[in-house]
């Protein structure tokens, strides 16, 4: 329910107009009793985005390219990344506006959300690395993916232009494109 209420938030206000107050107030409960939930609204915000990483994760499955191509995988997969953020933008935003406090590692249970995330891109990823190991192919997935994550910013924060006036999907084309020739070279 808190939860939910944080993602209506999110939703209409922003990650700015997310507090703990609200969420409280929206479910009809006080501060206090919301806490006995979450150990703080750090927690709060850790949750909404695990579930935010679900839904994401499920948005990107549910959409499986239709080839065996590894370059026409990678590209679908781009695209529906960039769909999903184009479609829920307030929820994948506080993905990268929330900061962890220092010294506050992600839990290991948030990790396993974002690799599984990850995990889709590596499979894409693998038909090109028969010569390369585990690690590196991960390491590949996650390289590509801020790039990826660079283009998909860009469009959100309609800077387009400060690329040059490509779209959206030639610029991720592109990076992939050249990403493969790299990767399988």
């Amino acid at each position: 329910m808190a939860l939910e209420a944080a993602e209506s938030l999110v939703t209409t206000e922003g990650y700015k107009g997310l507090s703990t107050r609200k969420v409280a107030s929206a479910i009809g409960y006080t501060v206090g009793t919301l806490y006995l939930v979450f150990d703080s609204q750090e927690d709060l915000v850790l949750q909404l985005n695990g579930r935010t990483l679900d839904a994401l994760y499920e948005w990107l499955r549910a959409r499986p390219a239709l080839s065996g191509d590894p370059g026409n995988n990678l590209r679908h997969l781009a695209e529906t990344y960039i769909a999903y953020a184009n479609t829920e933008t307030a929820r994948w935003n506080v993905l990268f506006e929330y900061i962890a406090a220092e010294g506050n590692d992600l839990p290991d249970w948030y990790l396993a959300k974002l690799s599984k995330v990850f995990g889709l891109v590596e499979a894409a990823l693998k038909p090109l690395a028969d010569h390369r190991g585990e690690q590196e192919i991960q390491q590949a997935a996650r390289v590509l993916w801020a790039g990826v994550h660079g283009i998909c910013t860009l469009k959100i924060r309609h800077r387009m232009d400060l690329a040059g006036g490509q779209t959206t999907e030639q610029m991720a084309h592109m990076l992939i494109d050249n990403f493969m020739l790299g990767f399988q070279a």
